[in-house]
């Protein structure tokens, strides 16, 4: 099985032996920051940590390829330790109450409270400005990838395919699942946690003390990672930066980018729309926004309404504009993509097209293959790239580690059941149906006779004969943004059309929320008092009314389930041709007030019933699937 890394803190910094004497805490700058910066520890002594991997020539470098890398926890250590006067909290928690004061919206769709003279963009070069960042923004080498769909995924591929080839990398995406230094990733690892602290706090009591005004207040949460961003990857110096676009494109924060070495579009569709605009016409003219003049630019196959955009702003700009189609999966050479589902061949088309370009443009090409004979074939570096990058949450497949016991590890008859998570952040109408395609594909590649015994770090599955009854059961949660009356329809329809069925759902609150930033360590809350349920309530009626043909009326079905309450048990051994509203209750689905209490129900549900395999697919918010892998890693 998947054995996930220990993430609670440790003792003390690499290269630190623990804190500075106590009279030595306190940075100079800590007074012009946050209260909770007290507990920060004096970071000149770390200024000199990110210089070790800064040895070598901008530019092609012999280095070890990804294989040989260090696993990122093993490298990355965090900040924890007891002194004379007491426990402090860690300045990873300052820091994450620090980026919690920055947003400036309690909720998605929201207008940002920021009030400036100044428009985003213009606030962003001024920042840059500040912190000194113009001419190391200027010298990074970017590609900078906007889409409604995929873009985080055709990012990633970019990034391990150009680590494979000998390159130092920096990936910059959003949003994180668990830690936000999943947003920052050097060389395929997230950024550690003291080089994090080290630029985090450079940043911040710079613009605290050279910015705040009122004309020109802190920058939002997005924009100051932007520029966070900015700062990591030119102090780092990486041969090259991969930048995804935040939201949209033509006013995103990433849309400082003068010169990119090359720019691609992946999949449009309907999402932000309260944002972009509710054709796709109005959406794809904010995704042509980061077109730069005469900087080559890729696509994918889009509907028209998108194309026709895309190529008269290109061509406005004369922007060599080229359509590329979805990576033939005899390139591969036998090996597999490591990020899962059909749509993935899209991606990896697209980053295989921005990759060859930017080896091009910056004169890499010729020096790593011009003696190659690769005719229509692709360099094993790509492929090595294609077959290894990864991306949590999406396609992800996690076995519950609570479910395997160890007569199954040795060999002998698995004495408890199997509980199988699948893990898909999507919450547009047509990223759900691509996850769609992908879970009934998954379950049916397993089969219903078979066990699951381990999941591999890239999601592939090995398996052992041993009859299981399988149940699938949705776990769901999607933002009041969306339109449930789409994305579910769309869930259960792709799925019936692969003969993929859910026996139950389950709506629950996510844990996380719009309005803080927390951290892998973070408290995981077992009761949430006073949430209000109402619109798991509502997902749960549009459930029932796919389900059953016609308006679900539960007499129950406005009363709030008490707090920490499981669904009952026979929840999942009731029979799916049973399903309808009974007893004034509706027997197809639950709503939970807490995501605690249903994994740990789940959990309970599939040791007690050994003859179970339970597939749970969680979909519908990136928000939700990065609560349920943080909740699997405790």
């Amino acid at each position: 099985m998947l054995k996930f890394k220990n993430l609670f803190l440790r003792q003390q910094l690499v290269g630190l032996s623990g804190f500075y004497r106590s009279e030595r805490l306190f940075p100079s700058w800590a007074a012009s920051c946050l209260p909770l910066c007290f507990s920060a520890v004096d970071l000149a002594g770390t200024k000199n940590l990110h210089s070790h991997g800064q040895k070598g020539q901008k530019g092609f470098r012999e280095r070890k390829l990804s294989s040989q890398v260090l696993d990122p926890m093993e490298r990355n250590t965090v900040i924890g330790e007891n002194t004379q006067n007491g426990h402090l909290p860690s300045t990873y928690d300052a820091a994450m109450e620090a980026l919690s004061s920055l947003i400036t919206s309690k909720r998605r769709g929201d207008r940002s409270a920021i009030n400036s003279k100044y428009s985003k963009l213009d606030r962003m070069m001024m920042y840059i400005k500040i912190l000194g960042l113009e001419e190391p923004v200027e010298g990074l080498k970017i590609i900078h990838v906007a889409g409604t769909k995929g873009k985080g995924s055709t990012c990633t591929f970019c990034e391990a395919i150009l680590r494979e080839c000998g390159f130092k990398t920096g990936l910059f995406t959003s949003p994180h699942l668990i830690d936000v230094r999943e947003r920052f990733r050097l060389d395929g690892s997230d950024i550690s946690e003291e080089k994090f602290l080290h630029y985090f706090w450079e940043c911040w009591s710079q613009l605290k003390q050279e910015n705040v005004r009122d004309d020109l207040p802190m920058p939002p949460l997005f924009q100051f990672l932007t520029v966070l961003a900015f700062k990591i990857f030119a102090s780092e110096k990486v041969d090259v930066a991969i930048i995804e676009v935040g939201l949209g494109g033509t006013r995103d924060s990433t849309n400082v980018i003068k010169d990119p070495v090359v720019c691609g579009v992946s999949p449009l569709g309907m999402d932000h729309m309260e944002t972009l605009g509710d054709t796709l016409e109005q959406i794809a003219s904010h995704k042509a926004g980061i077109f730069k003049h005469r900087v080559p630019a890729f696509t994918v196959p889009q509907l028209s309404e998108a194309m026709d955009v895309l190529k008269g702003r290109a061509r406005d700009i004369s922007v060599p504009l080229e359509v590329v189609a979805p990576l033939n999966r005899s390139t591969l050479k036998g090996k597999t993509l490591s990020l899962s589902g059909e749509h993935q061949f899209t991606n990896a088309g697209l980053a295989v097209a921005l990759c060859k370009s930017w080896l091009r443009r910056t004169g890499n090409w010729e020096k790593l293959f011009q003696h190659a004979d690769l005719e229509d074939n692709l360099p094993d570096a790509f492929l090595r790239g294609l077959s290894t990058a990864r991306l949590s949450g999406r396609a992800e497949i996690v076995l519950d580690p609570s479910t395997e016991s160890s007569d199954a590890a040795e060999g002998r008859e698995n004495t408890k059941g199997d509980l199988v998570y699948y893990l898909d952040g999507a919450h547009s109408p047509e990223s759900m149906e691509a996850c769609a395609r992908w879970f009934a594909s998954a379950v049916k590649e397993e089969g219903p006779h078979k066990s699951f015994h381990h999941v591999s770090s890239n999601g592939h599955i090995e398996q052992g004969e041993n009859k299981k009854v399988t149940k699938n059961i949705l776990l769901f949660n999607c933002m009041d943004v969306r339109d449930p009356q789409t994305l579910l329809p769309t869930l259960v329809d792709t799925c019936a059309l692969s003969g993929t069925y859910f026996a139950k759902a389950i709506f629950v609150p996510s844990l996380s929320t719009y309005s803080k930033v927390t951290s892998a360590n973070s408290a995981i809350p077992l009761e949430i008092p006073s949430k209000d349920l109402t619109w798991q309530f509502n997902l749960q009626r549009v459930w029932e009314k796919i389900i059953n043909g016609k308006d679900a009326l539960c007499e129950n079905s406005d009363m709030k389930i008490p707090e920490s309450s499981p669904p009952p048990q026979r929840l999942i051994d009731e029979d799916v041709s049973n399903c309808s509203p009974s007893d004034g209750e509706f027997s197809c689905s639950a709503v939970v007030s807490s995501l605690p209490t249903t994994i740990n129900w789940l959990r309970d549900y599939a040791k007690e019933n050994p003859s179970f395999r339970i597939q749970v697919l969680v979909t519908g918010s990136l928000h939700l699937v990065g609560d349920v892998l943080k909740l699997l890693r405790r």
